[in-house]
């Protein structure tokens, strides 16, 4: 089921036809995060290719979007695992024979669960690491030539986690860090080439497999400044600004859209912490 709606282009702040004859590239496009992205790019005017390793879901993702616009084109490369260039590579293959051409690349693949680091198995981690972080640089190392050739843009979907010390969140701490450290020398290093690159780090986006696996019922509201959980739509807006020519001198940053929540720190429950967790780091250690 899609999220947006004509009702995007018709009541909303940016224009119909904003990114006609532009092809956007997303990793996790058939995601709750990514989708909404890729939702809002269609229905402002471009083509889209979705990744995922699911094929059900993500074809039928993609029929799903590919229907929001009349003559939108959307691609749906399922079976690919992000942690294999080789598979990502032969989907921008793909991309550009069907559709001619790749401008924007979201970088958006991504695993979290949680876990204390006393059950966090040393698997575990790398796998986190291989998918977000890893999964990331084969990502933009596969459509390089893509972006090189139109003068294209990067966005790396992130997280604030890694901004003060979450318990639970070693593993997706790790690696977003290194999203963003990433997402910062490709500003620096592509820059010349007229490439930009930034992330987008999501607060507590309601609705979401990853809000849902994480907050565990608990009401967050009440630690946000803006008193609100965020909306895919919220991260929608943003991704749309950064592709927009009103981003066109930004880069190397990072758009927080969390309602100001990570200044606030994250406080979980006492039973989880710090009892619950003082009592799981007491138990056998999992290598």
């Amino acid at each position: 089921m899609t999220t947006l709606d004509q009702s995007f282009v018709t009541n909303g702040t940016f224009k119909a036809d904003l990114f006609k004859g532009k092809v956007v590239f997303i990793t996790g496009g058939a995601g709750t995060i990514c989708r909404v992205q890729a939702e809002a790019m269609v229905l402002l005017g471009a083509n889209a290719a979705i990744l995922g390793r699911n094929q059900e879901k993500t074809e039928k993702a993609a029929r799903e979007i590919e229907a929001l616009r009349p003559g939108a084109r959307v691609v749906a490369c399922s079976n690919c695992d992000v942690r294999e260039v080789t598979q990502i590579k032969e989907a921008v293959d793909r991309v550009v024979a069907e559709l001619g051409r790749i401008d924007f690349v979201i970088a958006g693949a991504a695993g979290n669960f949680l876990s204390d680091f006393n059950h966090l198995s040393s698997n575990a981690f790398k796998s986190v690491i291989g998918i977000d972080l890893l999964g990331s640089f084969n990502t933009v190392k596969a459509c390089y030539d893509q972006l090189k050739k139109n003068k294209g843009a990067i966005l790396f979907v992130s997280a604030t986690l890694h901004y003060y010390g979450v318990p639970f969140q070693v593993h997706v701490g790790a690696a977003k860090a290194g999203v963003d450290a990433l997402s910062n020398a490709l500003a620096v290093e592509l820059g010349p080439l007229g490439v930009r690159s930034n992330c987008i780090a999501p607060g507590a986006i309601a609705g979401t497999e990853g809000f849902d696996r994480l907050t565990r019922g608990v009401d967050l509201k009440k630690q946000i400044p803006l008193q609100r959980y965020g909306t895919t739509r919220d991260i929608a807006e943003a991704t749309v600004f950064l592709f927009s020519p009103a981003g066109t001198y930004i880069t190397g940053t990072t758009q927080v859209v969390d309602g100001a929540q990570w200044h606030m720190g994250f406080k979980y429950g006492e039973d989880i912490y710090p009892v619950g967790l003082t009592k799981m780091l007491n138990e056998p250690s999992k290598l």
